[in-house]
């Protein structure tokens, strides 16, 4: 008996629906090239998000705020050109949407003409439903983004669990509720604390997808790059390595370069 995501022919926003009410899981993972993506995709994965994260991962930004619309919009290109199955989401970057709805449907109205894109994502609750409604009323589904906002760092000042105090946890729990009421299709639950994602998976209709929220929500996500180990500076308790490819890489151009030096490469075989 098929799945809900195997009977899919491709994901879509509904199928996130169906999957949440029929109780399986989501998997999300990050990808923001087409190689990866291919990969990612044909792996099975419902959920490719190409995140801001690429500010950090592909350019080596400290944070995610200097990535710019044009750099997300060339990155989600290359994402969707791959993806056969895949729901594609991708990230506003910091400064398109914050304070200026037009300015968010302008840029989520880009993503979507110029990338292919099948959704986007925003950060935060109540202060950015005004973009969130306006960007739904062109029809562009949208994802949600709460807890620990990557784009609010200087704010907080820091990437520790969020949400642990009752009225931090109140105001989440009622944002989760606003972004369902506005027609979100579905909410990022970064970094809080596991009861507090049971309790708003279970207030809420639409798919909730927690990255170190512990396992009650209705789905997963990592960056691809840290979960397969290409990345071995971030070491948070909630990642799990399934993969150690930067030892496998770096191993393979030692020996290309061994074998370059002694001539061994290429032999006979390998040339014309």
């Amino acid at each position: 008996m098929s799945t809900v995501s195997q009977a899919a022919k491709r994901i879509t926003v509904h199928t996130l629906k169906k999957m949440k009410k029929e109780g399986e899981k989501i998997s999300m993972l990050t990808a923001y090239d087409y190689s990866m993506a291919t990969i990612v995709d044909a792996a099975g994965v419902e959920v490719i998000l190409v995140g801001d994260s690429a500010s950090n991962v592909m350019a080596g930004h400290e944070t995610t705020l200097p990535i710019t619309l044009d750099q997300m919009i060339y990155h989600a290109q290359s994402v969707v050109r791959a993806v056969k199955k895949s729901l594609v989401v991708v990230d506003l970057p910091f400064g398109t949407y914050q304070g200026n709805s037009e300015k968010g449907l302008a840029a989520a109205i880009r993503i979507m003409k110029e990338s292919g894109a099948h959704a986007v994502k925003l950060e935060g609750g109540e202060q950015i439903a005004d973009s969130i409604k306006r960007i739904l009323s062109a029809g562009i589904p949208v994802m949600g983004h709460l807890g620990l906002i990557p784009q609010s760092i200087y704010k907080f000042g820091t990437y520790t669990v969020r949400a642990k105090k009752e009225t931090e946890a109140q105001k989440l729990l009622s944002d989760a509720k606003l972004l369902e009421d506005i027609g979100c299709f579905g909410v990022v639950l970064e970094k809080i604390p596991a009861e507090l994602s049971k309790e708003v998976t279970d207030s809420i209709s639409i798919p909730t997808i927690g990255i170190g929220a512990g396992g009650h929500v209705d789905g997963q996500v990592l960056v691809v790059h840290d979960m397969l180990g290409i990345n071995q500076e971030f070491n948070p308790r909630f990642l799990r390595r399934y993969a150690n490819l930067y030892d496998t890489m770096t191993t393979a151009v030692q020996g290309y370069i061994k074998d370059v030096k002694s001539q061994d490469f290429p032999n006979e075989n390998e040339q014309y």
